[in-house]
């Protein structure tokens, strides 16, 4: 198998790249990835919404050309876009969290659901782009609440605002990959991970967040759903899958589509093993566990089928579930003993990469 590679900087070495939500948690990852990898990297989003925040802490402004837009803005979405003459784009931006969708329904939809159209409707008159990965959510299927891994070729549903504005906009995506974009020889991919974790989040009502809040500040931990199955990975996974993504599409843009990122079907975890990893990597901090009854709504089971992300492009999982929260508790150690935080997320980047290379020379 010559799949399973890591991104290939000779690829990314000069390419002109759009990434909308760059200061976000995944974002700024990723600009920090490609940055590294030699990419020439603009940035469109909201300012940070969260302090701390990965943006700030790592300088990812200095490493992008940095713009703060609403995607609601279509008029001037499109001035940045055009200006940028992107060759790749990443669309993160987004209103992500299901218990702020419930909040707020109708800010979710605009920016979910509209905001992408307005993206990729800039792209009509641009003739520069090559290829667009736009990021969507494990939660765009129509959960059966059964212990049945999600594929791709499942219908698309949603219970609450932020899976219901998701699952929009993958039909969004494939309309205009339809419609528009594919005779422009411009392919267009969606991507579905699963939960994400990692060094440098800090939202709100985010599992690991809320533990490094609580246990930092020699509070207990709140659990609301201990028993939810999720599929839980290191955010350098799919970001992995993303870049690969992108660089197969320029070679093939046949291969546009949906594709799953997530962990193998065993490897998804309940809310009460992933908090209890974490607590025994962290090394501290008391759990109160509640009995699934707090809040609105939130599915029980859900996991992902990832066979076409590992056959059509070679990407599988690298970390297992104990290695990706043992990574991420120690980089937020690091960052509250005052690590330099580039530093710990190239740490984190290169170690991930000698995985691979390892995988390859056995």
């Amino acid at each position: 198998m010559t799949n399973s590679v890591n991104p290939m900087p000779a690829f990314w070495r000069g390419k002109r790249v759009l990434l909308t939500g760059h200061t976000g948690f995944k974002g700024s990852w990723l600009a920090f990835w490609l940055h590294r990898l030699g990419a020439h990297v603009t940035g469109i989003s909201l300012s940070p919404v969260t302090t701390p925040n990965l943006f700030d802490l790592a300088g990812i402004e200095t490493l992008t050309k940095s713009h703060i837009c609403d995607i609601r803005d279509a008029a001037a979405l499109a001035v940045l876009i055009d200006k940028a003459h992107p060759e790749i784009i990443f669309h993160f931006a987004a209103q992500a969290l299901v218990r702020a969708s419930y909040r707020d329904p109708l800010a979710t939809l605009a920016t979910n659901i509209q905001g992408t159209a307005n993206v990729l409707d800039a792209l009509r008159d641009i003739d520069s782009v090559r290829a667009v990965v736009a990021i969507t959510t494990d939660k765009v299927y129509h959960n059966l609440e059964q212990p049945y891994p999600y594929r791709e070729t499942d219908a698309l549903g949603g219970y609450d605002p932020y899976s219901a504005s998701k699952a929009a906009a993958e039909i969004v995506i494939a309309s205009y990959r339809d419609s528009y974009l594919a005779e422009k020889n411009i392919a267009v991919a969606s991507a579905r991970a699963g939960n994400v974790i990692g060094g440098g989040d800090w939202s709100e009502d985010r599992l690991i967040p809320d533990a490094i809040r609580a246990w930092n500040g020699n509070q207990p931990l709140q659990i609301r759903r201990p028993q939810s199955i999720r599929p839980w990975q290191h955010v350098l996974e799919p970001l992995s899958g993303y870049i690969k993504l992108a660089e197969q599409l320029w070679q093939n843009p046949k291969l546009a589509g949906a594709y799953n990122f997530g962990p193998e079907t065993h490897e998804a975890a309940s809310v009460r093993e992933v908090v209890q990893l974490a607590q025994k990597a962290y090394g501290q901090g008391e759990i109160h566990w509640g009995d699934g009854s707090d809040g609105p709504h939130e599915a029980g089971w859900l996991a992902l089928e990832i066979s076409k992300a590992r056959t059509v492009l070679g990407v599988k999982p690298r970390w297992s579930l104990v290695d990706a929260v043992q990574r991420t508790m120690h980089w937020y150690r690091q960052q509250h003993d005052g690590i330099d935080v580039r530093v710990a997320c190239e740490a984190d980047i290169a170690a991930y990469e000698a995985v691979n290379n390892s995988n390859q020379a056995s």
